[in-house]
């Protein structure tokens, strides 16, 4: 190791930075622990990490730096202050990702090369561009972290991984029935809710038909109100043509008074609204039996084999009457 310090000292000294990097990388390469200090190791990590600077290798310059920074204390002031300017010329270049990892035994993968050692917390150094960070760890849910690395920048990312979802129910390979049924009979019986009314395409039409009673109804009470309305409008011009002298049956004579056309329009107004009042209110009664009677009907029997009858009901109305029309097959 003594003997690729010397040779990496003088060519450091010379400027020959390819001749010191290969020198001080072998000397590094053999600094043990068992045979070497921490002032020894800490002291050729920031010479290799200078080398590496001025072959413009700055993700491994900032790494050997930063490790040897880590022992700062072994070194001495002078080399401290040679180290910590070099990593700062390096960070310059690459990007800094501190990562977060829980558990701290979790694999951790950066653009699908593993990090050598295993921590909670590393201080990685990266070439700018796109970057891929993975964890995963047994029992675990994987991580996975995907960013633009920019040179001179700082990430913090943590990376909790998940626990995965045990089932309580453990699986066993197929066997004969009758441990089939062993099994069956030993596990507990889950039984689900009852099924709400308001599911399905039977939910959907009870709404639809309430809505509709609703709808219906307000509309034929809105217009029986007209209706009535007309009729006392009526009655009021009745009244008037009666203290003028004028009576109803004069309206059947030809020709008619001028007053009679606007009795007839007050006539079919009040028709016309009462009769779609009553429609309205009709089919809102209908609407909303059949939704009711909808609670007490089991619609399983439709969904499993449909009916071969087809039967409509449509409410018809008149000026003067109303009803439900029913055609079909059945």
């Amino acid at each position: 190791m003594k003997d690729h310090v010397r040779r990496g000292r003088r060519a450091r000294d010379r400027g020959k930075w390819a001749e010191a990097y290969a020198a001080y990388k072998a000397a590094f390469e053999a600094a043990h622990p068992a045979s070497s200090t921490e002032r020894e190791r800490a002291e050729l990590a920031g010479e290799l990490g200078l080398c590496e600077l001025a072959l413009r290798k700055y993700r491994d310059a900032a790494e050997h730096l930063a490790f040897s920074l880590e022992q700062r204390t072994a070194l001495p002031l002078a080399l401290q202050l040679r180290f910590e300017n070099g990593e700062r010329e390096a960070i310059r270049h690459v990007a800094t990702l501190l990562l977060s990892v829980d558990p701290s035994d979790a694999e951790v993968l950066v653009d699908g090369k593993r990090v050598g050692r295993v921590a909670r917390t590393y201080k990685l150094f990266l070439e700018p561009g796109q970057r891929m960070v993975r964890a995963f760890a047994p029992g675990r849910q994987d991580g996975f972290h995907e960013f633009g690395a920019v040179a001179g920048t700082a990430y913090n990312v943590r990376m909790p991984l998940p626990r995965l979802a045990v089932s309580l129910a453990p699986e066993s390979p197929p066997g004969s029935p009758k441990e089939a049924s062993t099994t069956r009979s030993s596990s507990p019986v889950v039984r689900g809710r009852p099924p709400s009314p308001w599911t399905s395409w039977p939910g959907a039409l009870r709404i639809t038909g309430f809505g509709l009673t609703l709808a219906t109804g307000s509309l034929g009470a809105v217009f029986m109100v007209r209706a009535r309305t007309a009729d006392g409008d009526l009655d009021e011009r009745n009244a008037k043509l009666d203290a003028v002298g004028v009576s109803q049956g004069v309206c059947r004579d030809t020709p008619k008074p001028s007053a009679c056309a606007e009795l007839t329009s007050l006539q079919r107004e009040r028709d016309l609204f009462a009769g779609l009042g009553t429609a309205m209110v009709v089919t809102s009664g209908v609407v909303g039996a059949a939704t009711l009677a909808s609670f007490f009907t089991d619609f399983s029997s439709l969904q499993a084999e449909p009916t071969k009858a087809r039967v409509a009901l449509v409410p018809t109305f008149a000026p003067t009457q109303a009803g439900l029309v029913a055609y079909g097959a059945w």
